[in-house]
């Protein structure tokens, strides 16, 4: 019996070896963080399964494919969809179950914590008008040679495995273009990931406007009665803070437990300490972006109700973007640095109101300096090609997009989510889909240009 049990504590110590060996390579993360990984894992499974269900419409394959192209370990989660309620629980093969709760006009927000608040906000949905886009979602101005080209690379693009599902074209203001992926409308919410940096930039510069005597004195925050002081609201924009952040999407770093962990996604940047000269150093910072939402929250109310009035009454029901949700945390703060759905429609809007200057219809939405400043290489001694959340073509040694303009400027997020703003060419691109490989950017979006 001795024998018996040595040698199964021998296989078993052997199967842990060969399993910490293979995991980078099989499940994508080391087996020290098993911990850290499953909560991750079940987090980023209850959070994308129910967003993707409740908002883009996506069937569990296409939730459960999304959410394996993270990683091979999150073929083994166990997603439960309660229809009645809106919720969808995680957990990975019995383990750090977890669950997400879909509110309309909210999104779906992480069960961490108490999250009572949210359940007292209401919205007021935007009803599609049949005025011609962009005003209203009439599209009469398809170019048939444009529509031709944008369907043969949509159509190479995922023969290539780039899962492509919604391209789109605006031309001096006129919608021209679009072509879809199969399950995938114009009216489809798509996670843009990154690209909602922007738009906090854009809720900031819209703050602004409409009040142009907010609060911008330092310290941003009160906890920052230290050296954090000297950072200031553009340091921010820029990601220039100097703050501590680790950005890498590993079990265990600061933007992981930020976006599938946390109550409250600003508090870990929040928390972090100076490591840099605010100015001097651009360090890519999902943190530095829900400091951006936390600041914005703190001066429209800081209630939940006050922050999503903000940006419908200041931001969507202006553009006429009824299929947008930008989802909040425990806390009612936008998670503005990752969680918002748009139509692909809806996300050329948000470009168009950048190549207008900030004008809407009529309306001044943003000051014309702002969005010149917005577009504006920062200082820093690294990277200078980045502006107030938006990525710049052009202000280093060379462009990001050789083939593109110069002066083009991107909303770019995770999965390869893109909107190019082009002002020399009156032009605004969309591509949304789910690539991990690097999408031809470049490439296919000369191809299109006037």
């Amino acid at each position: 019996m001795k024998k018996f049990i040595l040698t199964l504590l021998a296989i078993v110590a052997g199967l842990l070896i060969l399993l910490s060996l293979l995991a980078p390579t099989l499940l994508g993360f080391s087996i020290t963080q098993l911990g850290n990984a499953v909560r991750v894992s079940t987090g980023m499974g209850a959070k994308l399964a129910c967003s993707g269900r409740y908002l883009s419409g996506f069937s569990h394959t296409r939730n459960l494919d999304d959410l394996a192209s993270y990683s091979p370990a999150n073929r083994l989660l166990d997603l439960v969809y309660d229809d009645e309620v809106k919720r969808v629980t995680a957990t990975l093969v019995g383990m750090g179950e977890t669950s997400a709760t879909y509110r309309p006009g909210l999104g779906c927000t992480l069960d961490i914590g108490d999250t009572s608040a949210l359940n007292a906000v209401t919205t007021t949905p935007i009803v599609d008008s049949s005025a011609a886009w962009p005003q209203g979602n009439t599209v009469t101005n398809i170019v048939p040679t444009q529509q031709q080209r944008l369907e043969e690379i949509l159509q190479k693009d995922n023969l290539a495995g780039l899962n492509t599902r919604a391209l789109l074209v605006v031309q001096d203001g006129k919608l021209v273009a679009e072509a879809y992926g199969e399950g995938i409308s114009p009216e489809t919410p798509l996670l843009g990931w990154s690209m909602g940096k922007s738009l906090t930039a854009m809720m900031v510069g819209r703050l602004q406007a409409v009040n142009p005597q907010v609060d911008m004195s330092q310290p941003l925050f009160p906890q920052w009665s230290d050296d954090r002081r000297d950072i200031s609201m553009e340091n921010l924009l820029q990601m220039s803070s100097g703050l501590e952040f680790d950005e890498t999407y590993a079990p265990g770093s600061d933007a992981t437990k930020m976006l599938f962990r946390a109550h409250s996604a600003s508090d870990i940047a929040l928390q972090s300490p100076l490591t840099k000269a605010p100015g001097d150093y651009f360090s890519y910072s999902s943190g530095t972006t829900n400091l951006l939402s936390r600041w914005i929250y703190d001066r429209v109310g800081a209630t939940p109700q006050s922050n999503v009035d903000f940006f419908y009454q200041q931001i969507l029901t202006p553009l006429g973007m009824g299929h947008t949700t930008f989802e909040v945390d425990g806390s009612g703060v936008f998670v503005g640095s990752s969680y918002i759905y748009a139509s692909a429609r809806d996300w050329a809007r948000l470009g168009l109101l950048m190549l207008q200057n900030g004008e809407w219809n009529g309306e001044q939405l943003l000051n014309p300096d702002w969005v010149t400043d917005a577009q504006k290489p920062n200082q820093s001694e690294n990277e200078p090609r980045y502006g107030y959340q938006f990525w710049l073509n052009s202000g280093g040694d060379e462009l990001r997009y050789p083939e593109l303009p110069d002066d083009s400027y991107f909303m770019l997020g995770n999965r390869e989510q893109i909107v190019m703003i082009s002002p020399s060419t009156n032009t605004v691109m969309v591509r949304l889909g789910w690539s991990k490989k690097t999408y031809p950017t470049g490439e296919n979006f000369a191809q299109l240009l006037p």
